[in-house]
């Protein structure tokens, strides 16, 4: 009887200690736009893997992809309000919140990505990152996305003149809007989730995505002709709820989860890099046509863009990051 007793109080102990572990446990939402085999996946699926192993299980990331649970705006809106705690988007949207991120967005600014990467994990990008705190949001580092390109189904595109008339879709930003609407387009704004079916509706002629968006959104089986003209280079941006950042995890656990983040930003631009290098000949096996467009004109044709948006973005800001590619 003591036996059964005692092996009774042995079976209660470890259920209440499992019980505990389970109640400490922190599960982290985090939701993205694109595809599960995306580089977004990838890096998230690496930070997971991260956190698991340094917090021994306690840390749990949840991934949602494919706009599982919205836009890009309505997670960075989530996250802002605490119904979701971390998502990792696109900067671009974020012009809507504050006009910090609007730099990344002038067309062909970025022209040396790892003098770029310097400055945005620097004083300058910190600066950057901070101006959500107010919105109720920590920016915990910004990720690859990659430089972006233009398809459509009409024609290729070689000059500024080729985009008379196109219908082009664009992500919810004024500076892209600016640019695509000088350069003769029709700029359509629409959210990601809604793109693969305007294209194969043709409700939209066309789309600016990064190689690997344009991969893995299997934009070849409704898109004929890729440009390569790297107009923009929108990078992605970790954010995270300010309260769950501040309250619910401890000094230590913001110590593991920032050394995490770190390595993992590291680890998904080299992935990005890596892979864009197949991507070209994968898209043209995939039946797209390719075409190298004269970016010199492109960029004489949107300088305009820069006039427009000078004050609204900084002019100091603007030197700040181009001086910082020399």
């Amino acid at each position: 009887m003591k036996k059964v007793l005692a092996l009774f109080v042995v079976c209660v102990l470890l259920f209440a200690a499992g019980a505990a572990f389970a109640a400490d446990k922190i599960v982290v939402r985090v939701a993205h736009t694109i595809a599960p085999d995306s580089h977004y996946q990838a890096g998230l699926e690496h930070l997971g893997k991260l956190l698991d192993e340094a917090t021994k299980g306690q840390i749990e990331l949840q991934i949602f992809h494919s706009s599982q649970l919205g836009s890009e705006r309505d997670a960075i809106e989530g996250v802002s309000m605490g119904t979701l705690e971390m998502t990792l988007i696109s900067s671009a949207p974020l012009a809507n919140f504050t006009n910090a991120f609007l730099v990344f967005d002038l067309p062909f600014i970025i022209q040396d990505r790892q003098k770029a990467y310097a400055w945005m994990d620097g004083p300058e990008g910190q600066k950057i990152l901070d101006s959500v705190l107010d919105k109720g949001m920590v920016a915990l580092g910004i990720w690859e996305n990659g430089f972006r390109m233009l398809t459509n189904s009409k024609k290729p595109v070689l000059v500024p003149e080729d985009l008379n008339g196109l219908k082009i879709r664009l992500m919810e930003n004024p500076i892209h809007v600016g640019t695509f609407k000088t350069l003769g387009a029709y700029p359509v704004p629409m959210p990601f989730g809604e793109l693969f079916t305007a294209l194969q509706q043709k409700t939209v002629d066309g789309q600016e995505n990064p190689l690997i968006i344009i991969s893995t959104s299997k934009f070849a089986e409704v898109q004929k002709h890729l440009s390569l003209t790297g107009h923009f280079y929108a990078p992605a941006i970790l954010l995270i709820n300010k309260d769950f950042w501040e309250k619910t995890l401890s000094d230590e656990q913001r110590k593991i989860f920032t050394e995490a983040e770190l390595k993992a930003r590291h680890w998904q631009r080299e992935f990005c890099i890596d892979i864009e290098k197949k991507l070209v000949d994968s898209l043209k096996e995939q039946g797209m046509e390719v075409s190298q467009p004269d970016k010199a004109k492109f960029f004489e044709a949107v300088q305009p863009v820069y006039k427009e948006f000078e004050e609204k973005v900084g002019k100091e800001a603007i030197q700040k990051l181009i001086d910082a590619q020399k």
